[in-house]
């Protein structure tokens, strides 16, 4: 794979080494069913079902997905149709267009892009698992 080749299957946002991709649906491909993994998938090709993941859910330009989604961090610059649940956080870039509705910690929404849907923000999954039950009293530092 050439230089150019593997900067182009990156917007200029999304520069995580090529290495750290552990599986691509690109362009032209399409997919229907579960789908459920570690580490960081790339999605550039037409997607339908189901997505869960503690990891890095990257969704290319040229996406389309319809599905329900529950990842630890979730990239959008493509189309996304369905209800979906980041862990950790979740940042849609323009050109991106999202229908559905959003639960995360943490949003982050650029300019040009398109949501129709509802968002609820809640406590990040790792700040949920230190966190004290409720009614007990937060550790004390000594």
């Amino acid at each position: 794979m050439t230089k150019r080749e593997k900067e182009s299957m990156f917007s200029p946002r999304e520069t995580r080494p090529l290495d750290q991709i552990n599986a691509l649906l690109g362009r032209g491909s399409e997919f229907e069913g579960k789908l459920t993994f570690t580490g960081t998938v790339r999605i550039d090709g037409k997607f339908s079902g189901e997505i869960f993941s503690k990891d890095i859910l990257i969704i290319g330009d040229s996406a389309k997905v319809k599905a329900n989604i529950e990842s630890g961090t979730i990239i959008i610059s493509g189309e996304v149709v369905g209800n979906l649940r980041a862990l950790n956080k979740m940042e849609v870039l323009a050109p991106g267009r999202l229908y559905g509705n959003i639960t995360t910690p943490v949003l982050m929404i650029e300019e040009g892009v398109i949501f129709q849907g509802n968002c609820q923000m809640e406590e990040a999954l790792s700040h949920r698992e230190s966190a004290p039950e409720k009614g007990e009293a937060p550790p004390v530092a000594g």
